[in-house]
């Protein structure tokens, strides 16, 4: 329960400083004057003079792209599609907002919806718009087109693909205005960009920790997040290029991993993007490396290009002794054990509120506490906290406004819709998480044992708006069948059908409901597996089963898509990649009937389902080749055919 938070609005779009994108468009277009943007004026004070410093400002102008080009080339918004090689950054410091655009062009899904459907052609009248997160709703900003030039020279972005691409320049103007102005931008938060262009919350990643940095980042990519890492500060606070090519303090984009064969051993190699556009590693695996001729040929034309667009393979060891940090952003928390993304699922509740101001016991009480619970059967690290607040001048703030806190409640306080002071006192301490925090968010991870909790969040010193969320991980989301089951320690395992549904779905399967196995699927499944026909699972044929479910899985994961739907019109892909039914093959009218009896009718088909289809066509490709003579067909006494489809 949480006290006087706002509702969130899922699908309303607020628009910046109140402007609309078409009535704003259509007026311009009525007048035949392009737009010009008095909330962001084309001025020095856009800018700020910190990036204008020693600069000579009698050569600054605002121009647009179509006065740019003057003629000798047509813009474009997007040429031949967005890519992370679009974008250069220019003077100001803000490689941790193009980073993460670099890897948001990766994900066409949520990249759609910053730049939306724009051109420089239909409808043109100099105005554009462009959306970004903020605390629980996307907010819509419009500018106009005018970029500022000096000495023909483009002072922020500049476009690639022979100056005639303009969608990155005109995005970061709308980042900029978002801010409030470009020099708002030099130097900031890698978590912060990311969340400003999703929505969602970044897991950050202990590059000191072992785990497999390959399976990591390919799991991670596979499941659509956005992948950034940054070098170590300096302790100067500029920037400055090192020797060995990479740039310190600087953010990069994790575009691929790979495990590759090279001379002798296996190598674990990582790809990064610098938004530089050029200055890449020489380390080993660079572009000119020597590495790459100790790899077979195929492996070279796969990976290998020599170009100069900052982006470059390097091996992980290198990327661990020279990287701080990488960050991850999801839609919900990853959990990443040894490189692997399990199949969580997680509860999600938010909260949008304005605190009260102190940090005293008595202002932590007043209208600040969000009361939860945390489940039997949860995992270790499964809640996740996070916390954005909106900051009217992100460079003026030097440390995070707010304090969130978590503490258990005794059974005592438990009826309480709000607690007391007396729960607060000065003997109790706050439970401790492992802490990440930027200048507008702040996340924390928690192990909670079950039981009742009260989050209490405190502004230090000005009353402040902020977004809270509270991730939980849900029961047996993370379960997954391990072909190492230990079998022997089931000595004499003898299982009915109502036995291997509660082994199934309690201690392996745990699911949402319609997604568990039932009662009926688990007879057919006995009944499928069954060599002595007796209608029971001795621990032979348990072995079995457990090797089929195994390989199932396997194949349900690497077909389904993001969501978690693994559609029916996929059915051929698993029966093409299940190895036991190695030789199986099915006609177009078999798998029209496969669709009708395994999909629902919504065309999804759960693992449960999948399993008794390859089963059962695994039994019944294997009773044809039994009983037939000849491979072609086969003769059966009515009560044979019968005890045959009736049973199996």
């Amino acid at each position: 329960m949480a006290h006087n938070q706002e509702p969130l609005a899922k699908t309303s779009v607020i628009k910046f400083n109140g402007q609309d994108f078409t009535s704003l468009r259509d007026r311009c277009l009525s007048r035949g004057l392009p737009f010009e943007d008095e909330t962001f004026p084309a001025e020095t004070s856009s800018i700020g003079l910190q990036l204008l410093q020693g600069k000579d400002l009698s050569s600054l102008r605002w121009m647009r792209p179509k006065d740019i080009l003057n003629g000798k080339s047509e813009p474009h918004f997007i040429l031949e599609g967005a890519s992370r090689f679009d974008i250069q950054q220019g003077d100001a410091g803000d490689c941790w907002f193009l980073a993460a655009l670099g890897s948001l062009t990766l994900n066409r899904q949520h990249l759609q919806k910053i730049l939306m459907d724009q051109s420089f052609s239909h409808q043109y009248a100099g105005i554009f718009r462009f959306r970004f997160w903020q605390c629980g709703q996307w907010v819509e900003v419009v500018v106009d087109d005018r970029l500022p030039v000096l000495k023909k020279e483009y002072l922020f972005v500049r476009p690639r693909s022979n100056d005639q691409e303009f969608w990155p320049c005109l995005l970061e103007k709308a980042y900029a205005k978002f801010h409030g102005s470009y020099a708002n931008l030099h130097y900031g938060f890698l978590p912060d960009a990311l969340v400003d262009l999703t929505g969602g919350v970044v897991t950050n990643i202990d590059l000191h920790f072992p785990s497999d940095l390959v399976m990591m980042v390919k799991s991670a990519a596979k499941a659509g997040s956005l992948i950034t890492c940054a070098t170590p500060a300096e302790p100067t606070g500029v920037a400055r290029s090192l020797k060995n090519g990479l740039v310190s303090q600087h953010a990069y984009t994790v575009t691929g991993a790979e495990r590759i064969q090279s001379w002798r051993s296996w190598e674990d190699l990582i790809r990064l993007w610098n938004p530089w556009g050029h200055t890449e590693w020489r380390g080993r695996w660079s572009d000119r490396s020597p590495e790459w001729q100790k790899i077979p040929d195929q492996q070279r034309r796969r990976l290998y290009e020599n170009k100069e667009d900052g982006e470059f393979w390097m091996s992980c060891q290198d990327f661990r002794d020279n990287f701080s940090c990488l960050h991850i952003c999801n839609q919900f928390p990853v959990s990443l054990n040894q490189g692997n993304v399990p199949h969580e699922r997680w509860s999600q509740m938010m909260f949008k509120n304005s605190p009260t101001l102190g940090n005293t016991t008595e202002g932590l009480l007043r209208d600040t506490q969000y009361i939860f619970s945390v489940p039997e059967g949860m995992e270790s690290n499964n809640a996740f906290m996070s916390i954005n607040v909106i900051l009217q001048n992100l460079k003026a703030k030097d440390k995070f406004p707010l304090s969130l806190k978590v503490f258990k409640v005794d059974p005592q306080f438990q009826p309480y819709e709000k607690l007391p002071p007396t729960f607060f006192s000065k003997f109790r301490n706050a439970i401790e998480g492992i802490v990440s925090k930027t200048k507008s968010s702040l996340t924390k991870r928690f192990s909670l044992s079950p039981g009742t909790y009260v989050v209490v969040t405190s502004a230090h010193s000005e009353a402040v708006e902020f977004l809270l969320r509270i991730f939980l991980k849900m029961p047996g989301g993370d379960r997954n069948l391990d072909s190492h089951f230990n079998l022997t320690a089931l000595k004499g395992l003898n299982l009915d059908a109502a036995q291997l549904q509660s082994l199934l779905n309690q201690e392996l399967l745990t699911g949402t409901p319609g997604h568990t196995f039932s009662l009926d699927e688990c007879r057919s499944i006995v009944a499928l597996m069954d060599l002595k026909v007796n209608g029971r699972l001795e621990l032979e044929e348990f072995a079995r089963l457990w090797g089929r479910l195994v390989h199932c899985q396997r194949v349900f994961q690497n077909i389904q898509n993001r969501s978690g739907v693994f559609l029916s019109l996929d059915l051929w892909k698993a029966v093409r990649d299940a190895g036991f039914l190695a030789g199986t093959s099915i006609s177009n009218e078999l798998l029209e009937l496969m669709t009708l009896r395994y999909g629902d009718n919504s065309g999804r088909v759960s693992f449960p389902s999948l399993v008794c289809l390859l089963l059962r066509l695994e039994a019944m490709a294997k009773t044809f080749q039994n009983l037939s003579k000849d491979g072609k067909g086969l003769y059966l006494t009515e009560m044979e055919w019968m005890n045959l489809v009736m049973y199996n």
